[in-house]
């Protein structure tokens, strides 16, 4: 059979483009090299919790076409997303908030926690940062970024804060409220019953093909289609002729515990520089749950070396550089769409996901 559409991809930029595809008439055949669809967000029920087999994903946007695209396909729960961050037992919350602030200084108003970082910030001197250190104590002051920031994200990049970007951090998240919601958005929520489901629904009626790797297949696979949508490592598709664009990946260590409730949070930030993982995550309190066990996920930052998953890409000056003479040869490939994070080389959040999806099927007349 041959098929208006090839997506290498069951994730989400690819179940989108499938399912818009589908209701202009159009036969997809989607493949993965994994077992699942999903992608990332690929979600699995164990002693009846949904895990988040690769990272918590909390869903949140103010666009309202993406949110009312994804209320189609799931039923999202109430959840608000307020990580919590363990610096050495000492308990604050995320984001900076009048919470952080009275915790870590005694203060109770906004004026108080004002002062106290203007005044850290003043005594840093820092006109013009020139890396990542410097970058968030003209932000936040040396306290926050002591305990807050440093070991987090020097554990996150493998690398000393003096040795990263400054740009790597553009702005740090301060409110002076009383507020732990972590994010901005109008919308926000987990699907009930997990991603697995709603990804389900987008490709119902589509056929899906899993366990299949489309670089080890590639002229088979071009030979089934007139159009292809790829969202796999864009480096790899050109067998890295360039040279490799830099990744960092997680590994992740899940098990389940004969306990209820095992730290009283969904997700909690571990911000020292000694322990070895970034956020401990408790599966049942994205759906609020009430069983009898619990699931605890630790995740621990890695180099990306060729094999690994890569999660995040290392948007730095040189990277891009070499992604841009990828974007050349993909400009050639008549026949193909190069789309979603590792086809774009992006770090995406999921809304921006389906968004770029959407719009991509919009061009392609769908």
């Amino acid at each position: 059979m041959r098929y208006d559409y090839l997506i290498v991809g069951a994730g989400l930029f690819g179940a989108v483009f499938a399912c818009e595809a589908r209701k202009k008439g159009k036969t997809c055949l989607v493949i993965d090299r994994r077992s699942h669809i999903g992608g990332n967000i690929y979600t699995e029920e164990l002693a009846g919790i949904q895990v988040h087999r690769y990272g918590a994903h909390i869903f949140h946007t103010s666009n309202e076409r993406v949110w009312a695209y994804v209320n189609r396909h799931a039923r999202f729960n109430r959840y608000t997303n307020s990580p919590v961050a363990n610096f050495r037992g000492e308990l604050y919350s995320m984001p900076f908030n009048m919470y952080t602030f009275n915790r870590m200084w005694g203060v109770v108003t906004p004026a108080e926690a004002r002062a106290r970082i203007r005044e850290q910030v003043e005594a840093s001197r820092i006109a013009e940062p020139k890396n990542l250190e410097e970058q968030a104590i003209s932000l936040v002051g040396r306290d926050i970024y002591e305990k807050l920031v440093k070991g987090y994200t020097e554990k996150q990049w493998g690398k000393a804060a003096t040795e990263l970007p400054a740009f790597i951090i553009r702005r740090l998240p301060v409110r002076f409220t009383y507020d732990n919601n972590y994010f901005n958005d109008l919308f926000q929520g987990i699907p009930i019953g997990g991603y697995t489901a709603m990804i389900s629904s987008m490709l119902e009626g589509i056929e899906v093909r899993l366990g299949e790797d489309f670089l080890e297949q590639r002229e088979a696979f071009l030979a089934l289609a007139d159009r292809v949508v790829y969202t796999g490592m864009i480096d790899a598709y050109f067998d890295y002729c360039y040279g490799e664009l830099e990744y960092r990946s997680l590994r992740f260590e899940t098990e389940l515990l004969d306990t209820d409730n095992y730290q009283g949070n969904a997700v909690v930030n571990y911000t020292d520089r000694e322990t070895p993982y970034t956020r401990v995550i408790e599966h049942k309190h994205f759906e609020f749950g009430t069983q009898e066990q619990t699931v605890v996920t630790r995740e621990y930052p890695a180099a990306w070396k060729r094999g690994d998953e890569p999660y995040y890409p290392v948007n730095d000056e040189k990277n891009n550089q070499l992604f841009e003479k990828y974007c050349q040869l993909a400009k050639k490939e008549k026949r193909v769409i190069f789309g979603g994070r590792l086809g774009q080389y992006k770090y995406y959040d999921m809304d921006d996901v389906i968004e770029a999806a959407l719009k991509c099927a919009e061009e392609e007349g769908l």
